[in-house]
C-alpha cells in the first residue's frame, strides 16, 4: 500500500507519495481543486492530511474512491516535534508532506473523527445563523452608540422591534441611521427564517426531541449537540465527552505539587457556549429543578460563574446519557441525590440518565 501525504492549501497543495518501504515515488504541487482527479488515478493508498478547512472534503473524496484516510492534527507542539515538522527551523509545504508520509510508513497515525455530511450541514446551519445574529448585534450596538450621543434611550425589547422603537424615540433621523435600521429589520427576518429551519430539523429528529425534554435545551442547542457528537458511540462515558468539550479542569502538577487549573476549553467553543446559555435559561425558568438546585448549592460555596460552568458539564453528561439510552429527562431521578448534596455539601451528586419526559423550558 502506498502512503500519500497531502499538505493542503487554499489554491495549491503539496503531495508526497511513498511506497510501503518508504521510497518516495511521487512528489509535486497540484491544484487543490484537482485532488479528486488525482486520487481517482492512484492505487489504493493511505491518505494522510492535516486538519484544515478543506480536509474533510478531501477525506470524503478519498474514502469514496476506496482509499484509507487519516486526518491528523499536528498542531500540538509535542506532536510537531515528535514528527519532525519544523526541525532545525525549516518548515515548508514540501518538508511537511515528506514528514507526514514518512511517519505514516512507520506507525499507524491517529486520526480525528471524520464527521458525516449531515453533521457538517447542521454545524454549518447553526454557524450561519450565529453569523446573522452577530451582524445584527453589531448594527444594534452601532445605533445604540448613536443614541447615547444624543442622550436618548429607547424602550427595552427584542432585536426585531428595535428599529420601530428607535423611530418612535427619534422622529428626525439622518439617512445613514435609517440605512442601519433597514438592515437590522432585514437581518431580523433572516434570523427568524433560520430559527424556523432549525426548529424543523429538531422536530424531525427523534434524538433532538428527547434532548429538548431537558430544562433550558431548545432546538439550537439540541441540533448543535447532535452535530458535534455525530456518533454517540464515539465516547465511552459522559466524562470522556465532558473532556472532549473542554468542560473539565486542567492540571499543572509536578513532583509532589498538585494543581488543578480552570477548564481546558478544548473542543468546540460554540458547543460550550450553547451549553452555558442553556444553563442560564434553566436557572432562570426552572429554579426548582433538581439539577438547578445542585447548581445553586455549588454557587453558595464556589460562586455563580463556577456553578454555571459546573452545571454545563453536568448538562453535557445528561444529554449524552439521554442519547445513549434512548430515554427522556426525568427530574425525579436526581432529586434524592440533590437532597444528599444539600445535607452533605462535600459530596457532589452524579445525575443519572432520565426515564420519562416533562414539559421543558426552551432556549
Amino acid at each position: 500500500m502506498e502512503h500519500l501525504a497531502i499538505d493542503l492549501g487554499g489554491r495549491e497543495s503539496q503531495i508526497c507519495a511513498r511506497s510501503s518501504d518508504g521510497t518516495i515515488v511521487e512528489e509535486r504541487r497540484v491544484a487543490t481543486g484537482s485532488l479528486r482527479k488525482l486520487l481517482a488515478g492512484r492505487p489504493a493508498s493511505r491518505v494522510v492530511v492535516e486538519t484544515c478547512a478543506e480536509a474533510f472534503a478531501v477525506a470524503d473524496a478519498a474514502l469514496a474512491l476506496g482509499h484509507e484516510v487519516r486526518v491528523v492534527r499536528v498542531v500540538p507542539a509535542s506532536l510537531v516535534k515528535s514528527l519532525g515538522v519544523g526541525a532545525r527551523g525549516v518548515k515548508n509545504d514540501r518538508s511537511d508532506a515528506r514528514v507526514l508520509s514518512e511517519v505514516s510508513c512507520r506507525i499507524d497515525l491517529p486520526s480525528v473523527h471524520v464527521p458525516s455530511q449531515e453533521a457538517r450541514e447542521r454545524k454549518t446551519m447553526c454557524g450561519m445563523r450565529e453569523g446573522l445574529v452577530g451582524c445584527a448585534t453589531k448594527l444594534v450596538n452601532t445605533v445604540r452608540g448613536w443614541l447615547r450621543g444624543r442622550a436618548t434611550r429607547v424602550r427595552p425589547g427584542g432585536v426585531e422591534t428595535f428599529p420601530a422603537r428607535v423611530r418612535v424615540a427619534v422622529r428626525e433621523r439622518p439617512a445613514y441611521v435609517e440605512r442601519l435600521l433597514c438592515a437590522i429589520e432585514e437581518l431580523a427576518q433572516q434570523i427568524a427564517q433560520a430559527d424556523r429551519e432549525i426548529k424543523e430539523v429538531a422536530k424531525q429528529d427523534a434524538v433532538c426531541q428527547r434532548l429538548m425534554t431537558v430544562p433550558g435545551v431548545g432546538p439550537v442547542t439540541s441540533v448543535r449537540f447532535v452535530a458535534t457528537l455525530d456518533e454517540v458511540g464515539r465516547f465511552a462515558s459522559a466524562h470522556e465527552l465532558e473532556s472532549y468539550l473542554g468542560l473539565v479542569p486542567g492540571e499543572r502538577s509536578s513532583g509532589e505539587r498538585k494543581r488543578l487549573t480552570s477548564i481546558t476549553k478544548a473542543g468546540s467553543t460554540k458547543m460550550r457556549w450553547a451549553l452555558v446559555q442553556a444553563c442560564w435559561v434553566a436557572r432562570r425558568w426552572r429554579p426548582h429543578d433538581p439539577m438547578v438546585q445542585w447548581s445553586l448549592e455549588v454557587e453558595r460555596r464556589r460562586g455563580k460563574r463556577i456553578a454555571v460552568v459546573g452545571l454545563a458539564r453536568k448538562l453535557a453528561g445528561i444529554l449524552y446519557a439521554i442519547w445513549r439510552d434512548g430515554s427522556s429527562y426525568d427530574p425525579r431521578r436526581g432529586a434524592a441525590q440533590v437532597t444528599r448534596a444539600l445535607t452533605e455539601p462535600d459530596v457532589a451528586p452524579t445525575f443519572t440518565p432520565p426515564a420519562e419526559a416533562v414539559p421543558p423550558a426552551r432556549a
